[in-house]
């Protein structure tokens, strides 16, 4: 998710903000079909952000809950659970606390105040977290042991066991542990943010003074301890409770309890008054390491008042802040569980594929840049290779001795040493290429990973460019300068998801290769604009946020909804942006039929009367994070326009970013969107959303599974044809 709080600096533009209406756009509807007179109140009109974001949790931990899931891949979706709960916390609760704290007469857009907002979510997650531990505890801990894969307490170890984990704890865990007392030459030690920790009263025997200790788990151990059967699991903070003796020599131990404290994760960074951007970040990542207000502390529910109160009073929590757990803390770990190599307990394997479009024809290798001046092709990830598509693209613009430049844009990559992307435009720049990189370094939680990437490039030549001052660059483009017998050509790639090899596996997204003139020179002109500092404000094709990309998108929607029999069709992440909801009800009641496809947030309030009642609004998640973004405006055919691109329809991302979307022109290419939004619509698995913000499953019935369509298609894909030489477009 990664979704941030509101500062001054995010929704500034700098100078030279990218303008982007593209030449072809449609004229403005008539006022009356593209603003509703009279528009109910807010409350009326908007499902509540968090509160929808939290909705999205609930569904992947019903997915954590259906039986027919494979079991580990339930213990998968309840490690994503909490994961997502934590970035929750991090991100939105931190913002909304920052709001009240600062008394700011704010309200989000269905007019709750910072306030209201935290009383819900404290309501919601209480019910969330009290679900997950009994999905745990009472349904997928007794069946990992009927498979064999036991998660213990220390309490009911046998002797040799305890034995073992003792001999364990001694020779590795013990020499790291250090605890800190809190008295009057001690100060309560700072808490890193979601680390696990034993608070521990430990009482002299002799005064019957007692004193309050911390001991940090440590982190590099994992979470759960093997025994030597490897069927057996303990966690570790058990096994350190066990043996505090060892840590508090002479002392009594009173009592001990596991807790875990989440902190803001925003960097205060005041980006215009920067003389260098990347020392400043580096500055800002080393202060959130070390003062980002604690959000919530967990707890274990029979926790004393007497510990609870030094907690919360150390860590400058409300009470209601404080957040009791009634099982066991950062289900995160239980990753670890599922990563056994128990390949019966999960789904089948998965090998993506290489289209056609992009195979070796017989024994003659691939050309691509060839085949880009034949054609445009889509690639579909994970179904789609990312190595044999996107990837291939990049290493062949690296080798190829005609190739002059290559521009790219670096959001999130993997953090290995081996790094396939950043490594081929290491390549290409020691090989004397002009390579140009812009790496945005304030991607949440990626930070530092990026500086470090960054660095690397500059070491090896790249001109490495660190986003724009108040905006994040999010757009996904790559673009190589070619010199061919008739003059210099380019090729380009734009996607919906990151350069990333890692998440190609396991998130779903578009991406299209091409050579189209127009197209290449828009995306060396937002090049160019990114880099320097031009005033560019028209392109031919492309659209770009933040300055008209919401006002493109506006005009689509009104044109569609004056034109007879309207039809609009979206597939996102998100869909927040008030003024485009708006937008959207007023093309419902001009007759417009519209479908929404979303995975996450959605603010929007399907099937009110006379509000929305031709708007529907569903929702799909599965083995992979469905996360493209395809816009269709008007019925299936030569006369609807097709999109993809990086935004999803929120007000942050469309006033806050670079953003990128991109026309879809080609009919094959068309028709392969088409093809995914059809199964999105036939999907017999999919959550459909209510007007009252509540979700229910489809419950099944005739219809295919998303995914598994989608990659019994692929596999077809891949296959020889016989009709034509090619095989499938696309």
């Amino acid at each position: 998710m990664g979704d941030a709080p509101a500062s001054s600096n995010r929704h500034r533009a700098p100078g030279g903000a990218i303008a982007t209406l593209p030449r072809a756009l449609p004229t403005r509807a008539s006022s009356h079909a593209a603003d509703p007179v009279s528009l109910p109140q807010p409350g009326e009109r908007f499902l509540n952000r968090e509160l929808s974001w939290l909705a999205f949790d609930r569904r992947v931990l019903a997915l954590a809950g259906d039986p027919a899931l494979p079991l580990l891949e339930r213990v998968k979706f309840l490690s994503i659970f909490a994961g997502n709960l934590d970035e929750f916390f991090q991100v939105r609760v931190a913002g909304l606390q920052e709001q009240r704290a600062a008394g700011l007469g704010t309200t989000s857009p269905d007019g709750r105040s910072p306030e209201e907002q935290i009383e819900g979510i404290r309501t919601e997650v209480q019910h969330l977290m009290r679900l997950a531990c009994e999905l745990f505890d009472k349904e997928l801990r007794p069946a990992l042991a009927e498979q064999g894969i036991r998660i213990c307490d220390w309490g009911t170890l046998q002797e040799g066991a305890r034995a073992h984990l003792g001999r364990v704890f001694e020779r590795e865990i013990f020499p790291v542990l250090t605890p800190l007392a809190v008295d009057p030459a001690h100060p309560f030690p700072h808490i890193s943010n979601l680390s696990l920790n034993l608070a521990v009263r430990v009482q002299d025997p002799a005064t019957h003074a007692e004193r309050f200790a911390r001991v940090k788990v440590p982190p590099l151990f994992p979470r759960f301890l093997p025994l030597p059967d490897g069927a057996h699991f303990v966690p570790i903070e058990q096994v350190i409770a066990a043996h505090l003796e060892a840590l508090f020599p002479g002392m009594r131990i009173v009592s001990q309890h596991a807790f875990r404290v989440t902190r803001d994760a925003d960097i205060p960074l005041e980006e215009s008054e920067a003389e260098d951007l990347l020392e400043a970040l580096e500055l800002g990542l080393r202060r959130r390491s070390r003062a980002s207000s604690a959000v919530r502390l967990e707890i274990a529910t029979d926790v004393s008042e007497y510990v609870t109160t030094i907690l919360a009073e150390e860590l400058e929590l409300d009470p209601d802040d404080v957040y009791p757990t009634p099982g066991l803390l950062d289900l995160r770990a239980l990753a670890e569980i599922h990563a056994l190599a128990r390949p019966d307990l999960k789904d089948a394997s998965f090998v993506p594929q290489t289209q056609l479009a992009l195979a070796a024809r017989g024994d003659v290798p691939l050309d691509l840049f060839a085949r880009l001046r034949e054609r445009d092709v889509l690639v579909h990830h994970p179904y789609d290779s990312f190595a044999t598509s996107v990837q291939a693209f990049l290493e062949l613009a690296a080798d190829d001795p005609q190739v002059l430049a290559i521009k790219h844009t670096l959001y999130r990559t993997t953090s290995g040493p081996e790094n396939p992307i950043v490594r081929t435009l290491i390549r290409a720049a020691e090989a004397g290429k002009q390579v140009v990189t812009l790496v945005e370094v304030k991607a949440r939680f990626d930070e530092q990973v990026n500086i470090e990437w960054a660095r690397l490039l500059e070491q090896a030549g790249v001109h490495v460019v660190y986003g724009l001052v108040g905006l994040k660059t999010h757009a996904k483009a790559a673009l190589v300068i070619r010199r061919e017998p008739d003059g210099i050509r380019r090729y380009c790639h734009v996607g919906t998801g990151n350069y990333n090899p890692t998440t190609s596996k396991h998130y779903e997204d578009l991406g299209m290769l091409s050579s189209r003139p127009e197209l290449c020179a828009d995306l060396a002109e937002l090049f160019n604009n990114l880099t320097g500092c031009s005033q560019q404000r028209h392109y031919r094709r492309i659209l770009v946020a933040p300055e008209t990309l919401k006002s493109a998108l506006l005009e689509l929607v009104r044109s569609e909804a004056a034109r007879p029999g309207g039809r609009i069709l979206l597939k996102l992440n998100h869909l927040e942006d008030p003024e485009l909801i708006d937008a959207l009800y007023a093309a419902s009641g001009a007759g417009t039929e519209i479908d929404v496809v979303v995975r996450g947030i959605c603010g929007l309030r399907p099937g009110v009367p006379g509000l929305s009642e031709r708007i529907r609004v569903r929702s799909i998640l599965g083995r992979f994070l469905e996360h493209s973004r395809i816009f269709r405006f008007g019925s299936e055919g030569p006369a609807s326009r097709y999109f993809i691109g990086s935004a999803d329809l929120m007000r942050r991302k469309l006033e806050g970013r670079v953003e990128l979307v991109v026309p879809v022109e080609d009919a094959a290419l068309q028709a392969r969107l088409e093809e995914i939004l059809a199964l999105c619509l036939a999907d017999r698995g999919a959550w459909i959303l209510g007007a009252d913000g509540s979700w229910a499953r489809n419950g099944g019935g005739p219809g295919p599974h998303l995914q598994e369509k989608l990659q019994e298609l692929a596999r077809l894909r891949a296959l020889p044809q016989t009709d034509t030489e090619d095989g499938p477009r696309g």
